[in-house]
């Protein structure tokens, strides 16, 4: 009996050490399978995945724009050590600026710097770039791109679907065309000018006489040379390196408005980015745009001395510089059709940029 009795108890303490062996296996096997679990939580977006960037645009590469474009995606690569990869698509060699937004929206596309005008059939108080002589120089009009009017721009394109980011320079806009000087106003009466789409360049155009002719970028340079339209305004880096000047007989340096852009990204992409490289990329981007912007201002008096080069040795251009007088006369009927305005923009926004000092 005693013997039984022995037996019985080395079975149950090896039944009681089998069943503590059993726990601690299964609790080390429950921490290796949380920790297993955690870290492909972690790793669902392994940390050598190379996101491509496609930049879309459609000015040539050797304006401001097209330079920042390449800046940014070279200091996207190198500061992300490569996980960034940015394909840049100069002179709309991918997609023109009426359709990049429908390829951004698909993800075909990832990023685009459309100008202003492109934007305002979806938020139409982008119209507000548009304002003729609203702007005084490049100083006041910074301050209202990187201020509390920019900002709430901004806010308005992100809630259409886009991720709005910075603002490009692309600088202010002169007349030109290849009939009559358009010196003062009623110069324009009856030019076909081609314009961006913009219900206050229609207004623009139409207060000076003129026939507005909505035609896309990349078709300005044929549509000037078979006389498709007459005229059209464009910053000096359009006029020089669209060569534009070479189908127009006549330059006005009339600073009447404004060229610019906004650097959109699509939202899809934006959303799958890791929080590291949305860091980098903006800060990519920032230097780009400082860049972008110094390149804007710098061009213009060297693109100024190249078109006054050009127009004295091939004697096919002629350059004109408002006087005050002339100045004087563009603001009155410009200003004349501010009050047309005030159910697309705003009266207050127009105010408040006129506030800013």
């Amino acid at each position: 009996m005693k013997k039984v009795i022995n037996i019985c108890s080395s079975m149950s303490s090896f039944l009681i050490i089998s069943l503590c062996v059993l726990s601690f296996v299964a609790c080390g096997d429950n921490k290796d399978s949380k920790t297993k679990q955690n870290a492909t939580s972690q790793n669902d977006t392994p940390s050598d995945k190379v996101y491509v960037v496609k930049f879309a645009h459609v000015v040539s590469s050797g304006t401001p724009k097209g330079k920042a474009a390449e800046l940014f995606a070279k200091r996207a690569g190198e500061l992300s050590n490569g996980r960034l990869k940015v394909e840049v698509f100069p002179s709309a060699q991918l997609v023109d600026d009426d359709k990049v937004f429908t390829e951004i929206k698909r993800n075909n596309v990832q990023m685009a710097a459309p100008s202003f005008s492109k934007f305002t059939p979806i938020v139409k108080e982008f119209n507000i770039w548009d304002v003729p002589f609203l702007f005084r120089d490049n100083e006041h009009l910074h301050k209202v791109m990187d201020g509390e009017v920019g900002d709430l721009l901004k806010s308005k394109v992100t809630e259409k679907g886009f991720v709005a980011l910075d603002y490009w320079d692309s600088g202010f806009k002169h007349f030109s065309t290849n009939k009559k000087p358009i010196i003062v106003p009623h110069d324009a009466k009856g030019q076909k000018m081609r314009i961006m789409s913009s219900k206050i360049l229609e207004e623009q155009t139409k207060a000076i006489g003129a026939i507005p002719q909505v035609i896309n970028f990349g078709e300005v340079y044929s549509s000037l040379q078979t006389g498709v339209v007459d005229s059209a305004e464009n910053p000096l880096s359009n006029l020089y390196n669209s060569k534009f000047y070479e189908v127009q007989s006549s330059i006005t340096l009339t600073s009447h408005g404004y060229l610019g852009y906004l650097v959109i990204v699509s939202e899809k992409f934006w959303k799958d980015l890791p929080d590291d490289l949305k860091q980098i990329f903006k800060e990519a981007l920032h230097e780009a745009t400082l860049f972008e912007r110094e390149e804007t201002q710098r061009d213009e008096s060297i693109l100024l001395k190249n078109l006054e080069d050009y127009a004295q040795k091939s004697g096919k251009l002629r350059i004109f510089t408002l006087t005050p007088e002339q100045k004087k006369e563009w603001e009155d009927v410009m200003l004349a059709i501010y009050p047309k305005f005030y159910n697309i923009v705003g009266k207050d926004l127009i105010t408040k940029i006129q506030d800013i000092r």
